[in-house]
């Protein structure tokens, strides 16, 4: 049987009608030939047109295996986002706006708007935060209220009428928490970030996230403007800008957001052109380290990149850890594996019967994620440990997500050594260091830090000798050196040697934790006090990280 008689015969069975249209196609390959085992595919098919789905979408390797729809609908209906538009509308726009250098993700919020400057809180909140839903800043979601009838600021911002939503969340939505210290789901904080973004845009070619999309990304992929909308259809004139929402309001076809999607798993080429510099794709399917969402209530809910989720920690354990994914309201989706080269675009309402009997995300990976993986036959066996248990390092404790410090933001790597004046001595890359700022974005700078693990302060410290300037692939790695004595990476180890103790790794560590987590040490510290023989813990101190206490033997 072909694809083609294969997909009509499918869709007879449910009285829809096939797939059809030649705009914006990949070649079409069998679901064996693609790698699926023909009968679990379809039967998740069945499942998932059952459950509400109005399209299902499977790409593999560059082929398309599966593409259904429901009656009604074909490859030209633009369906309703919601929320994924924060992944397609929200972080594509504010990765440009960071590629070109018009913001950065440690910048403060009011830096772009002027309405949040005088606040005392709201002027701490970093575009970071607006991007990760940490920014504390109250949703306007009620749950089991229709969006139009809820109460207060909350309905007018989803009525968008007669005051534009981005006035009402910059003004009315309240702050729940201090910055940065917790998770809230937040579309106002989303409205606030599309104002930061649009600000950012005065001078450039395009002055609006629309305009950014169209010219920069959707058009060169092959996109056509009938196949998408966002921002409810319409921009708002707010401050002499033309916001466009980034929360919700957008509509893709099935193959648009499929487009997007593989654009990102390419890391932003096409056609053998890069239309952005690929550490922006990259990082922003990166987990960023912000505090996550509460998984006692939802135990399959992701951390989140710059706007997309992750699956940095295999909270969805039967797909790969590089996948990543934009979800809306009513289950629409669409996931993302790399290392399969796997894409699926699902479009419809909500997957549960009676949405009592799972959670939002557990219902996601349910009817979705586990079934085509397993129709894809992975994982094919249980992952090995990626290192041996250490005969050393007897455990290891995370600090509490609220008491998290973040400083040098977008800075990287930091190789720490503790000098004999008891400071901390610091390298850093691809960054500009601890404010005040660097002006110039540095490959490699150096710091120091002071204080203790409750309270330290960083001090940049200019070298016309060592520095080195680039970015990225252009900037010059870093080099350690101590007096001839080497630093010496020692895996995921700890040794005394001498009056030093070092803690060291070059990689990620893989711990198999409840919660499957995993943190990086990156580089290494050192020591140079040698501490007590019989102290049983190392307390280490990580920026930006949620590696708390070492125990050690």
């Amino acid at each position: 049987m072909n694809r083609r008689s294969f997909l009509a015969t499918a869709a007879a069975g449910l009285g829809v009608q096939p797939a059809g249209g030649e705009e914006l196609a990949w070649p079409a390959a069998k679901p064996r030939e693609a790698g699926f085992d023909a009968s679990k595919l379809e039967a998740a098919r069945v499942n998932l047109a059952k459950r509400n789905t109005h399209a299902l979408l499977v790409l593999k390797d560059g082929h398309t295996a599966l593409e259904w729809y429901a009656a009604g609908k074909s490859v030209t209906t633009r369906h309703n986002t919601a929320s994924m538009a924060k992944a397609l509308v929200g972080g594509t726009s504010l990765i440009f706006a960071l590629n070109d250098g018009r913001l950065k993700l440690g910048d403060r919020a009011a830096r772009y708007i002027p309405q949040w400057r005088d606040d005392p809180v709201k002027s701490k909140i970093t575009l970071l935060q607006l991007a990760t839903h940490t920014s504390g800043i109250q949703d306007s979601s009620v749950p089991g209220v229709v969006h139009p009838n809820e109460p207060g600021w909350q309905g007018l911002f989803w009525r968008r009428d007669p005051e534009d939503p981005f006035t009402i969340a910059l003004r009315d939505a309240p702050v729940l928490f201090q910055p940065g210290t917790g998770y809230e789901y937040s579309n106002p904080g989303m409205a606030a970030l599309a104002y930061a973004v649009t600000a950012s845009l005065r001078g450039a070619p395009q002055t609006d996230i629309r305009a950014l999309l169209r010219d920069r990304v959707l058009r060169p992929i092959g996109i056509p403007d009938d196949h998408w909308s966002i921002g409810y259809g319409r921009a708002y004139r707010v401050d002499g800008l033309d916001l466009y929402a980034n929360w919700g309001g957008g509509e893709f076809t099935a193959r648009a957001t499929a487009r997007i999607a593989e654009w990102m798993m390419r890391a932003g080429e096409w056609g053998g052109k890069a239309l952005i510099a690929e550490r922006w794709p990259k990082q922003a399917v990166q987990y960023t380290g912000m505090p996550l969402p509460n998984r006692r209530e939802e135990p399959f809910a992701p951390g989140l990149g710059i706007c997309w989720y992750t699956n940095f920690d295999l909270v969805w354990p039967t797909v790969p850890r590089d996948a990543f994914l934009g979800s809306g309201a009513g289950h629409r989706m669409v996931l993302v594996a790399p290392s399969l080269q796997l894409i699926v675009v699902r479009n419809g309402d909500d997957l549960r019967v009676n949405p009592a009997e799972e959670g939002f995300s557990t219902a996601m990976y349910r009817h979705v994620f586990e079934p085509i993986m397993s129709a894809l036959g992975y994982p094919a066996k249980p992952a090995p440990v990626p290192y041996p248990r250490s005969a050393v390092i007897r455990g290891v404790e995370f600090a509490p997500a609220e008491s998290i410090v973040r400083k040098a933001v977008e800075s990287d790597n930091w190789p720490l050594t503790w000098a004999d004046d008891d400071a901390i001595y610091t390298s850093y890359g691809d960054g500009w260091g601890f404010e005040p700022l660097i002006p110039e974005k540095l490959s490699m700078g150096f710091a120091k830090v002071e204080g203790n693990a409750d309270e330290f302060r960083g001090v940049n410290i200019r070298s016309s000798t060592g520095e080195r300037t680039g970015d990225g692939k252009a900037g010059q790695g870093e080099r350690h050196a101590d007096g001839g004595r080497r630093f010496v990476y020692v895996g995921s180890k700890c040794e005394q040697r001498a009056d030093h103790l070092v803690v060291g790794s070059c990689a990620d560590l893989e711990m198999g934790f409840p919660h499957r987590s995993k943190f990086r040490l990156s580089g290494l510290l050192e020591f140079r006090k040698k501490l007590p023989r019989r102290s049983r813990w190392i307390r280490v101190c990580l920026l930006a990280r949620r590696l708390e206490r070492v125990r050690g033997g």
